[in-house]
């Protein structure tokens, strides 16, 4: 199969999963808060869900260097399958230990998921011509994209099915596309000639690691006040239905993912300029001074501060995203290039999590300004680091 071929089965893999991905996640903080739950009980759900997704970047990219990005792709999808199967039990199951375990399963099968579809691009796509920077941020913002979708399907299949019911039709889903990448996706993609020793899962290249550090903030800036202090505002303070919350994150997210999709365009392409660190570096400055004059207004009137400066913190957080997603894939070693990128998204899973437990602490004990504020700060220091990548170069 030609490489565009072999990328529509990675980009389709990646969106199935990605669905039940973003659906899974609304499907847990609504019914959990449906249950009484607090804000920092439901952030601890998701916490084996972040730390088991650090430790699987770190050691799925020296795994995908090794075996090939097929096998570790299709094992994300058969643990997701599992993951959502745990969740189909009864109620009196449903203990927040069970529950932080079957989230372990499904961060694990989505880093992996992750890694293996971000990393294969690197040996399909052509860098000099602009397509790789295209192909990255087409399945980066498709899958953000169809990740907004997922909200919306999840708060729809609670509202209509109920839990377990909602867990048993996206594991159906699942088997689809597990079947499908069985069957016709390349068993050598991504494998590296030179077999990478488990000691070497560790970055040695100084950009990249500046770079990593960058990315850790920059997710912990998002995920401390939308992950979990959003949608308990938007229930718990706005009084809005399941189904609104879940369509206005929706629409939100496929918003950031049309944006992501379209940065190329929005950053220069055709005048033949890649972004590079300073473009990092500028959007990540810029970004910061949303959330900060959303905390300082936000007692105005908290319904219209919320919608304009989610739609302003959209389209620039996608474009920081998806300029750090071309720079990481950019700079990797094309011989065993997971290995990097896993590294990459390790810091990326571990400043997800600490954005996941800090929404829930701080916005319980000091509110949606302060989730706020700690987001501004987060972008600031990821402004700075990326800046240290110039004296690598």
């Amino acid at each position: 199969m030609s490489p565009t071929q072999q990328y529509a089965i990675v980009t389709g893999n990646y969106w199935a999963f990605t669905i039940t991905d973003g659906a899974l996640r609304m499907l847990v903080v609504l019914y959990f808060w449906q249950l009484g739950y607090s804000p920092l009980e439901i952030a601890l759900l998701f916490l084996f869900y972040e730390f088991f997704g650090i430790v699987t970047n770190l050691v799925g990219g020296w795994l995908g260097a090794r075996w090939g990005l097929n096998i570790t792709m299709n094992i994300g999808l058969g643990l997701q399958i599992l993951a959502l199967m745990m969740l189909t039990v009864t109620p009196e199951w449903l203990s927040v230990v069970y529950v932080m375990l079957a989230q372990a399963l499904s961060g694990i099968a989505k880093d992996l998921n992750k890694m293996s579809a971000k990393s294969s691009i690197k040996n399909l796509a052509s860098e000099s011509s602009g397509q790789l920077y295209r192909w990255v941020t087409l399945l980066t913002g498709s899958k953000n994209a169809l990740k907004g979708v997922g909200f919306f399907v999840g708060a729809v299949l609670l509202s209509v099915y109920g839990f377990a019911e909602s867990m048993m039709i996206m594991s159906v889903m699942l088997a689809v596309a597990l079947l499908v990448s069985i069957v016709f996706l390349d068993g050598s993609l991504g494998k590296a000639k030179n077999k990478p020793k488990f000691n070497e899962m560790l970055s040695k290249n100084p950009r990249l690691n500046w770079l990593s550090a960058a990315r850790f903030f920059l997710f912990g800036a998002r995920d401390v006040w939308f992950v979990v202090a959003l949608p308990v505002f938007l229930v718990g303070v706005l009084k809005w239905e399941h189904t609104s919350v879940g369509a206005f994150m929706a629409l939100w997210v496929i918003g950031y993912g049309l944006i992501q999709a379209l940065t190329p365009k929005l950053t220069g392409l055709k005048s033949g300029a890649n972004p590079t660190d300073k473009t990092a570096r500028w959007l990540a400055l810029v970004l910061a001074a949303v959330p900060f004059t959303m905390a300082l207004s936000l007692h105005i009137e908290p319904q219209t501060i919320l919608i304009a400066g989610l739609v302003v913190f959209g389209v620039l957080f996608a474009l920081n995203s998806a300029v750090h997603s071309y720079l990481i894939v950019s700079i990797a070693n094309a011989d065993g290039t997971s290995k990097d990128v896993g590294f990459y998204y390790m810091a990326n899973a571990g400043g997800r999590l600490l954005g996941t437990v800090l929404s829930g602490y701080v916005y319980q004990v000091a509110g949606m300004e302060a989730c706020l504020y700690f987001s501004a700060g987060f972008i600031l220091v990821a402004g700075l680091l990326v800046t240290k990548m110039q004296y690598q170069a």
